[in-house]
């Protein structure tokens, strides 16, 4: 019987262990070494595709760069540039201020150096995040011109836009674009300023908000006033009544006595008046009393 419940104590440590090295993969360590050649050959082959395809991946990125350098220079030879036989000024009416919530204008003059003629088709304006000028921040409406300018004559185009309040005390790239063609149908972009600037904030005029301002003040410094002229008045009435009570107590005829009744006034003066004869006071009539007793 111990030698049976050892075996089997031996078996229940043991199968476990067995199934873990199983699987662990430590099991058939004999059987993996035995590869056949027909093995080892498809694993060639894998290895010769995989390195085929990592040969096709290292060629991938290179085609894709090339694809975007001559995206980008089909990119940069399709902008639209200035014509050689155009020349344009710009001249701000009020100078180069730029107040937020407040128009700017602005004229544009067009010169026709060449020998065709030219038409004028457009004038844009907008605002630009000043660290890349590709981030709009304000886009204005175009303004449509239409005009024919002849060669060797001039025209004078006004705009006018105005800056959005929140964007005063801030910098931001001004782009304004004059866009024309010639009788030959090719399109031409002149950018008549471009350059960073600065919106200001308006200063002149009043507000809401500083209308209201100078109301709560005005009308809080009128209840100060008012509340004080409230306290040196009470001031006042309570030292005015302090010295009416002294002066009532030095003088009966000052005292107010309209609010006591009338009869009760009679009897206060009659008592005064009988207090006041020496012949009904009291010491008298005792002294009267007391002589009629001896006698």
């Amino acid at each position: 019987m111990k030698f049976l419940s050892k075996l089997l104590l031996f078996l229940l440590l043991a199968f476990p262990i067995t199934v873990l090295l199983n699987g662990r993969g430590i099991g058939p360590v004999v059987s993996a070494q035995d590869l056949t050649e027909d093995e080892e050959a498809l694993d060639d082959t894998v290895v010769e595709d995989e390195d085929d395809e990592a040969e096709v991946e290292e060629d991938e990125p290179t085609e894709l760069t090339e694809e975007k350098e001559e995206e980008e220079e089909d990119f940069t030879s399709s902008e639209l540039k200035a014509s050689p036989n155009a020349d344009t000024t710009i001249l701000f009416v009020k100078g180069e201020d730029f107040p937020a919530n407040n128009i700017v204008k602005f004229l544009v003059g067009f010169t026709n150096k060449g020998s065709e003629d030219f038409v004028v088709e457009s004038l844009d304006a907008s605002f630009r995040y000043p660290q890349d000028y590709q981030f709009y921040i304000q886009n204005f409406t175009a303004l449509q011109l239409n005009t024919l300018v002849q060669p060797q004559r001039q025209a004078t185009f006004e705009y006018s836009f105005i800056p959005a309040e929140p964007m005063g005390g801030r910098p931001f790239g001004l782009v304004i674009n004059l866009n024309y063609k010639d009788t030959a149908g090719n399109v031409f972009q002149d950018a008549v300023f471009n350059k960073t600037v600065t919106i200001t904030e308006k200063e002149d005029g009043l507000d809401g908000e500083t209308i209201f301002m100078y109301v709560f003040l005005g009308g809080l410094g009128l209840l100060l006033i008012v509340g004080l002229h409230q306290l040196l008045e009470s001031r006042k009435r309570k030292r005015s009544s302090q010295k009416k009570v002294e002066m009532g107590t030095s003088n009966q005829n000052d005292v107010d006595m309209s609010w006591i009744p009338q009869e009760t006034l009679n009897q206060i003066m009659q008592s005064r008046r009988d207090k006041a004869s020496p012949r009904r006071s009291p010491r008298k009539r005792q002294q009267k009393r007391a002589v009629g007793s001896d006698e």
